[in-house]
């Protein structure tokens, strides 16, 4: 008997050892949210307003202040659809104002894509749509961008 009690022991200390030899996995795996790396100035107010409208919608966020230029070429989105951040999730490049439904829908339905992209700075896209813009909504289309640069409507607000 105190044999067995002694195995018992030994496999659960082996247990616990292994656990805390694993190594660590990211908050944000450990906590079931997608890590959204964005790349933005540090100065940009509507790019923080679109970080917290992430993280409001399910997202881990880590932001880099330190533009978005070099971003967004090593991801591979043209620049005709530059904006203010470029962003990074599941393997997609994500540039500008792209509501975090059309990010999840992304991540759900996997598309052959570079990412998705709102070209410029739509008022009333998620970011841009504080009390300062008093409420006003500008149409917007939401690009699926492929790797040969050209995109398609993938969700349009109008």
């Amino acid at each position: 008997m105190k044999h067995r009690h002694q195995d018992n022991r030994r496999r659960t200390l082996k247990a616990l050892a292994a656990l805390f030899a694993t190594p660590a996995l990211p908050a944000a795996a450990a906590a079931g949210k997608p890590l959204v790396d964005v790349w933005k100035s540090p100065t940009c107010g509507c790019c923080k307003d679109w970080i917290r409208h992430l993280e409001a919608h399910g997202f881990m966020v880590r932001a880099h202040d330190d533009g978005n230029t070099d971003a967004r070429a090593r991801l591979g989105m043209p620049l005709r659809y530059g904006s203010c951040h470029t962003a990074s999730v599941g393997g997609y490049a994500v540039e500008g104002h792209v509501p975090a439904r059309e990010v999840w829908r992304l991540l759900r339905e996997r598309p052959q894509a570079v990412g998705l992209a709102v070209p410029a700075m739509p008022i009333g896209s998620p970011g841009m749509d504080g009390p300062e813009y008093g409420g006003r909504r500008d149409p917007y289309e939401v690009l699926l961008v492929q790797s040969d640069g050209r995109s398609t409507v993938y969700q349009a607000y109008p």
